[in-house]
């Protein structure tokens, strides 16, 4: 449908109002007996190069991160692909940490041979700690760990090794 001019400016100046594509479509039905659908009045503001109130693009954002820093995480700490990373040092060292629990503990990983609904597959580990707590890792290949009580958590210099033993023991001892 085509618009003279009269109505072309009239739509003008609603937008200039303020007025958003919704309200725009009810006035043209209401003031002018012209029915669009949404979709048609969005078209009709973009021919007459308007911005509506509810199209303007919002102004940019202060970045979270200043730029000369780039936002990229360390090697060893956990991101949503990698929530177990692997630290340098090899699987049967020590950790260097002074705070771990039992510097002589090791962790062990134990993969059962049912597999849980819904898991791809499951199993025990025995932290530096003595505690041992079941895990699974879900259909999208997410890992997580269900502790033997609430508030357990695993010292932290033993996640990278679980992380590490885990992945050896999924692929087979290799």
């Amino acid at each position: 449908m085509q618009l003279d001019e009269t109505q072309k400016k009239t739509v003008a100046g609603w937008v200039e109002e303020g007025l958003d594509l919704s309200a725009i479509q009810s006035r043209l039905e209401s003031e002018m007996d012209i029915r669009m659908t949404y979709m048609d009045v969005r078209f009709l503001v973009g021919d007459l190069e308007l911005t509506p109130k509810d199209e303007e693009e919002p102004e940019a954002a202060e970045p979270a991160v200043p730029q000369d820093e780039p936002a990229v995480p360390a090697d060893d700490a956990p991101t949503p692909d990698n929530p177990f990373p692997a630290s340098e040092e090899p699987v049967g060292d020590p950790p260097l940490e002074a705070d771990s629990v039992n510097p002589d503990g090791e962790v062990s990983v134990t993969v059962s041979p049912v597999t849980q609904p819904g898991t791809m597959a499951s199993g025990s580990v025995t932290f530096s700690d003595g505690v041992t707590c079941d895990w699974h890792v879900d259909q999208f290949g997410r890992p997580a760990l269900v502790p033997p009580s609430d508030g357990y958590r695993p010292p932290e210099a033993d996640m990278p090794k679980f992380g590490q033993k885990l992945q050896q023991e999924l692929r087979g001892g290799f």
